[in-house]
Order: structure tokens, then sequence, then C-alpha cells
């Protein structure tokens, strides 16, 4: 199988090194708009994003990994392109436990020595981190973030967009509220509300944008 990797940051340097680890799967191109043009050197194209589709259509069985740790910057390019959820790749580290029972999306990204528990479901171009702990039933959704040994615990909900800080720990049955931010480091006791940054331990929201009322339905 043949891969594009879309963005060259340092993100993009762990997704190639996880690449390598795979016999059946061989880059042939990064795309990053530090590109002006595509072109081709070392059996390997560059080019910018919006060369995705020519690269698409010079291959019969291409997929495309957005390797880029910013969930917002993801989404928008996964929007940019249109491209269907089929054509993107879902890689998981040769050291990481995904148990039997759970269901990971199009192009998220399970790293070195990281576990997805029985049952858990985890979205469509998430990345769930080094040495992270996705613990049983957890629902995580799109373009979530679940950042090195940060700990999910069962039943947790996770919704669209979350940013789930380094070493941060999220005790059982609680909900964060789509593209908010979990502090490093942070204990979530109470469920976070949607728009928010939370931290400390345990962790208080310290800023938020919501409908009057809103707030206390999560807590």
């Amino acid at each position: 199988m043949k891969i594009a990797i879309i963005g060259v940051g340092g993100h993009s340097k762990v997704i190639r090194d996880l690449i390598s680890l795979k016999s059946n799967i061989e880059i042939v191109a990064y795309l990053d708009d530090k590109y002006e043009k595509l072109s081709k050197s070392d059996n390997t194209f560059r080019g910018p994003i919006g060369s995705a589709k020519t690269i698409g259509s010079m291959f019969n069985d291409i997929k495309f990994i957005i390797a880029i740790g910013n969930n917002k910057i993801r989404k928008r390019i996964a929007n940019k392109l249109g491209l269907p959820n089929v054509y993107y790749e879902t890689l998981i580290h040769p050291t990481a436990y995904v148990s039997p029972s759970a269901v990971i999306g199009n192009g998220s990204v399970i790293m070195a020595y990281s576990v997805v528990n029985s049952d858990s479901r985890i979205g469509d171009h998430s990345i769930i981190n080094t040495g992270a702990i996705v613990e049983h039933d957890n629902q995580i959704g799109d373009f979530v973030h679940i950042s090195p040994h940060a700990t999910i615990t069962g039943g947790v909900g996770i919704e669209e967009g979350v940013h789930v800080g380094a070493g941060a720990t999220i005790i059982p049955n609680k909900t964060i509220g789509e593209w908010s931010v979990i502090g490093a480091g942070a204990t979530v006791i109470h469920s976070i509300p949607f728009h928010c940054t939370a931290v400390g331990i345990p962790a208080v929201v310290k800023n938020k944008q919501l409908i009057e009322g809103v707030y206390d339905l999560y807590i």
C-alpha cells in the first residue's frame, strides 16, 4: 500500500517512524503548504496540500494520513480536501495494545505503548499518543488528541476536537464537551462543558463561553 503524509512538522516525524515499522506501507508523498508546487525527488513527491487529489490519481492503492497534532488544523484540512474517510489510513504502532472489541476510526493513529481497552471507540482523525491509556467503554469523538501518558478511565465520553494534555486523568463516567482543553497533569472529577479550558487537581474550568445555565448541566 502507498501512503501520503499530510504535514511535515514534529508529529509527522513520529508518523513517518511508525510507518517505517510496517513492511507493507510505502511513503510516496509529503504534502504541506510550505511547498509551492508538486515535485519529485528520490522517488518521493513533495507538494502543497491541495495536490492531494493529483497524488491520489497517480496510484490505485494510495491512502492519506493527516500528520498534524493540532485538532482544529486537522479538521480544517480534512474538510478542505473533501476526501471520503475510506481514503484515510488508520495506523497502530506495533507496541500498542488495541482490544479486539475496540473500534478505531479512519485516519486515527494509536502511538507506541498506548492502550485502547474493551468496547472503546475512537473516532476519525484522532490521536492516542505515546503511552496513553484509554480504558473500557469510552466514546472518543473525531479530531481528538489524547496526549502522552494521559489516562481516560472507563465510560468516559470525549466529544469532537477535545485536547487532553500530557499526564491528565479523567475519572469514570464523565463527559468532556466538544473542543475543550484539559491541561497537562489535570485530574478531571466533574464533567467539563464544551469550548472550555480546565486545569489543576481537581480540574477547574478557567475560561468558558457558554449559554447561561449550560455549565450547571455538566456538574
